[in-house]
């Protein structure tokens, strides 16, 4: 898993560590390498990703894409090669709160390069039609999209490739699950009822096309005042939590309904980015944290596989 965002804390631990025995921390040198993880039966990694997570919901308005943004940009602060895929193909806001715009450069006319922003890899079909243009496909059309926009771009050499799904369990989500290799799912809720409702269904699901879940995130989890600093569990307080533990799936954060989430995602800015050390960039990154643990507790792919991955 990706360990530079915890050199601060490791060199604390091993200082004070070595400072009991009465010796003293001289240098610290950190060393990460990041595996390529087991995905669905019949299909191998992906080419240069070493893991390809799905980050998904039930229900629209959970702050699905917010989240996906957030956790990539926040393995990325922590040290890895970082990607985001948009898979909503009727509804692309990946673009937007990158602040990407333009169109991306093809070099040979049949591939595509990604575009890049804080650090990280991107592409969408917001990159590639006009903003304003409506994507009225049937199914087989928005999955063969699908499958071009992951297969044809040069995404180069990336640790964790973060596939940013449409809401619901239709064509996209099963086209995923039986042709892409998937390392992971993570599924975004909200506490109240009615979204953790459809969340199951998400997290069903994956489980039955066999795509692991590395856990449950918690969106819009409590709201607290900026004038009196009152808390406050807007949308319920403790469903994602109830839901985690029923379906026996770890809970990796609950994060907060702040109004400099919505700001800085609309200005193409995410908050991980642009306040990095706010309580909600925070938030995010001890969830993105707790997503690579999961993942890495996972079987890896077989030695010769992962060899040729790793180069």
């Amino acid at each position: 898993m990706p360990v530079e965002g915890l050199r601060p804390w490791l060199q604390a631990a091993i200082a004070e560590r070595l400072a009991a025995e009465g010796k003293t921390l001289a240098t610290l040198e950190l060393v990460q390498r990041i595996a390529a993880h087991a995905v669905q039966p019949n299909l191998a990694p992906l080419e240069n990703v070493r893991n390809l997570i799905a980050v998904g919901s039930g229900k629209g308005g959970v702050g699905k894409s917010t989240t996906a943004v957030n956790l990539a940009l926040a393995l990325a602060a922590d040290g890895a090669r970082v990607g985001v895929l948009d898979a909503d193909i009727y509804g692309p806001s990946v673009p937007t709160m990158l602040g990407l715009s333009g169109k991306p450069d093809s070099p040979d006319g049949k591939t595509i390069e990604p575009m890049r922003a804080h650090g990280i890899a991107a592409m969408s079909i917001g990159l590639l039609v006009e903003q304003d243009t409506p994507m009225i496909w049937r199914g087989p059309m928005a999955t063969s999209a699908l499958t071009q926009l992951l297969n044809e771009t040069r995404w180069g050499e990336l640790d964790y490739l973060i596939v940013d799904l449409p809401p619901g369990t239709g064509d996209i989500q099963l086209t995923l699950a039986q042709k892409i290799p998937v390392a992971g799912a993570v599924i975004v809720t909200t506490p109240q009822d009615v979204a953790t409702l459809d969340a199951r269904k998400a997290l069903k699901m994956f489980e039955k096309v066999q795509v692991p879940v590395l856990g449950l995130v918690e969106n819009m989890a409590v709201h607290v005042c900026s004038n009196c600093g009152h808390a406050e569990h807007v949308f319920g307080q403790g469903g994602g939590a109830r839901m985690a533990e029923q379906y026996g799936v770890p809970l990796l954060g609950s994060l907060p309904l702040e109004l400099a989430i919505r700001e800085q995602g609309d200005a193409g800015t995410p908050v991980v980015a642009a306040q990095p050390d706010s309580a909600a960039a925070q938030a995010y990154r001890a969830a993105a944290r707790n997503l690579a643990v999961r993942l890495a507790l996972r079987p890896r792919v077989a030695p010769s596989i992962s060899a040729s991955l790793l180069g």
